[in-house]
């Protein structure tokens, strides 16, 4: 865009950059010093610049978000372990092995329909909203870019740099995929845009995002919304709720934040409902 279409004075950035990379050759504009300031990648990697690289990691999604017509998400949470259909069948035959592999397509395949059912019909008029956000990887992420892909429906993904990071799996829109380099900004883009959580049963990571998520609407950070626990039976297995109100450590209405759900149609009802019914 040149500046005569911004109807501004200022050169735009890119103008800034051809004319900066036009001054003759000495030694002052040989020195990086002479670099102007955001064209300098070395300068931006400097520990002193830590500020503006947290800066840049919330802005990048959001102005693509906004560009993409993104207007509400749905944050679907689980494990990038768990076995897709595909992955079974190739599983050791071992009744061990093909028991626990049954179990995960199911969490799968319930991931899989919950991401479709919320994302059909969710587009109008260059705008989408209750867009499925996942964190971008294999398992349970990529149940919920597939389902939303299915119902031809953009979806996002929200990886970070990890030594033994996957690449991003291929059912999440391209224009919608994203890296972060910070945990603390990734877990915000989760939730900057949500009307509801969805959380399939998961390791540390999904651990951290649910108790999280739970801290935030108990303390009023963030409004109020569905936060849907899938498979009950799971998550009463691994957390005693109940013992966290009998000694006091929540309040009874705490455990309120939660909505079971067994299936996806009863997930994506209670997101309905809510929405129906919440005056805030």
């Amino acid at each position: 865009m040149t500046t005569a279409h911004r109807g501004e004075p200022y050169p735009t950035a890119e103008e800034a950059v051809a004319q900066a990379e036009a001054a003759p050759n000495t030694p002052q504009t040989a020195d990086p010093a002479f670099r102007l300031a955001f064209a300098d990648t070395e300068f931006l990697r400097r520990e002193e610049m830590r500020a503006v690289r947290l800066a840049l990691e919330i802005s990048k999604p959001e102005i693509l978000q906004d560009e993409a017509g993104i207007g509400s998400t749905v944050a679907l949470f689980g494990s990038s372990r768990v076995a897709s259909p595909e992955m079974a069948e190739r599983v050791a035959a071992s009744p061990e092995h093909a028991a626990r592999a049954a179990r995960q397509v199911r969490w799968y395949e319930e991931a899989r329909r919950f991401a479709r059912l919320m994302t059909e019909g969710s587009q109008r008029e260059g705008r989408c909203d209750f867009a499925i956000v996942t964190g971008g990887g294999p398992g349970i992420m990529e149940a919920g870019n597939r389902g939303a892909a299915e119902a031809a429906g953009p979806s996002i993904g929200l990886s970070i740099v990890l030594p033994n990071e996957q690449a991003p799996n291929r059912w999440i829109t391209p224009s919608l995929s994203f890296q972060f380099h910070y945990f603390g900004i990734r877990k915000m883009q989760f939730l900057m845009r949500a009307r509801a959580c969805a959380f399939f049963p998961g390791g540390f990571g999904t651990l951290d995002e649910l108790f999280e998520t739970l801290t935030l609407v108990q303390t009023g950070k963030i409004k109020r919304m569905p936060l849907l626990l899938f498979f009950r039976e799971w998550w009463e297995k691994l957390v005693r709720w109940d013992m966290l109100v009998e000694d006091g450590m929540i309040s009874p209405g705490d455990v309120e934040l939660i909505t079971w759900v067994e299936t996806a149609e009863e997930g994506a009802e209670a997101i309905r409902r809510f929405y129906r019914t919440d005056t805030t």
